[in-house]
């Protein structure tokens, strides 16, 4: 009987400009890793990161709980975390480890679940960062690639990339707030303009074409959105002269990367992305802000990692 698993999952983007709550892409820019070992009783988790180490406020914790419960498991369960993901910057920090924490109770006790399964106990561990539940980040940290969830039921449909799909991130080193997803939430319109919901929903079907049709140029056209982005750049200073300077230097769209404040412009392989990523740290040096930058790609989703 196995009595410990590892699974990696990787950072994820969400919404992708137009499709909020609704898109999420994984990308290979950063990693968690969680460790899950069979003890005799209880939940512990053991991290060296600056993370809650309560169950109940801790993303994998949040998993395994829900998880234990459902499937009447006796065992105790110690959660080894290891954060590769940035907390609070955008990148699907919070769902990285709930993904990896699902598919490896998912192998430790041999359970099969489905794809969709998967997606919905991870979704779980979002309730401890973001207040509530969602599944975007989560479902592309699961199973890789570009996603599309549907809820009620939940029905998530995966997509593979263009193999020259590449994006460029621009991480700020700036303070977020504690409860940074819900703030961020908080300014979203809760009305919007019957032209601005035919604009932004142009704009995801299109999105949707260019992963089907694998055409990165018509994907990153496509990132434009009218409604969330405006409530939400002031937040992020700078913002605008970032993303100015990404569409000039070659970039085909550009947007907020999930709640951010990290920004995400997307390209293909054959244009000069160091060139990108330059524009947009100058972008942020004119408000005084220093940035890592990172060019990344799809990855595909969470995996066990064999000794």
């Amino acid at each position: 009987m196995v009595s410990k698993i590892t699974v990696k999952a990787p950072s994820s983007t969400a919404n992708l400009g137009p499709g909020f709550d609704t898109f999420g892409l994984a990308i290979d820019a950063f990693y968690d890793k969680v460790t899950l070992t069979k003890t005799k009783k209880g939940i512990s988790i053991i991290t060296d990161d600056n993370i809650p180490t309560n169950p109940e406020n801790n993303t994998a914790g949040l998993v395994v709980k829900n998880m234990k419960k459902k499937f009447k498991i006796k065992n105790g369960i110690e959660i080894q975390i290891k954060k590769g993901i940035p907390a609070g910057f955008g990148m699907g920090s919070s769902a990285g480890s709930a993904a990896a924490t699902a598919v490896a109770f998912d192998k430790l006790f041999n359970l099969k679940l489905s794809s969709n399964q998967l997606v919905e106990f991870a979704g779980f561990g979002e309730k401890a960062s973001a207040g509530t539940i969602h599944y975007d980040n989560v479902a592309a940290s699961v199973l890789g690639g570009f996603v599309i969830v549907k809820t009620n039921p939940l029905n998530v449909i995966s997509i593979n990339s263009p193999t020259d799909l590449r994006m460029c991130v621009a991480v700020p080193k700036i303070d977020v707030p504690k409860k940074k997803t819900k703030v961020s939430r908080g300014v979203i319109p809760e009305k919007v303009k019957l032209v601005d919901s035919v604009q932004n929903l142009a704009n995801a079907s299109s999105i949707v074409a260019g992963f089907m049709k694998k055409d990165s140029e018509l994907i990153g056209n496509s990132i434009q959105d009218v409604i969330v982005e405006p409530a939400r750049q002031h937040m992020i200073p700078g913002y605008e002269k970032v993303k100015q300077n990404a569409l000039k230097a070659g970039a085909f769209g550009v947007t907020i990367s999930g709640a951010g404040p990290s920004v995400i412009a997307f390209s293909k392989s054959s244009f000069d992305l160091k060139k990108i990523c330059s524009a947009m740290s100058k972008g942020f040096k004119s408000k005084n802000i220093d940035c890592q930058t990172i060019i990344c790609k799809p990855s595909k989703g969470a995996i066990h990692q064999k000794k």
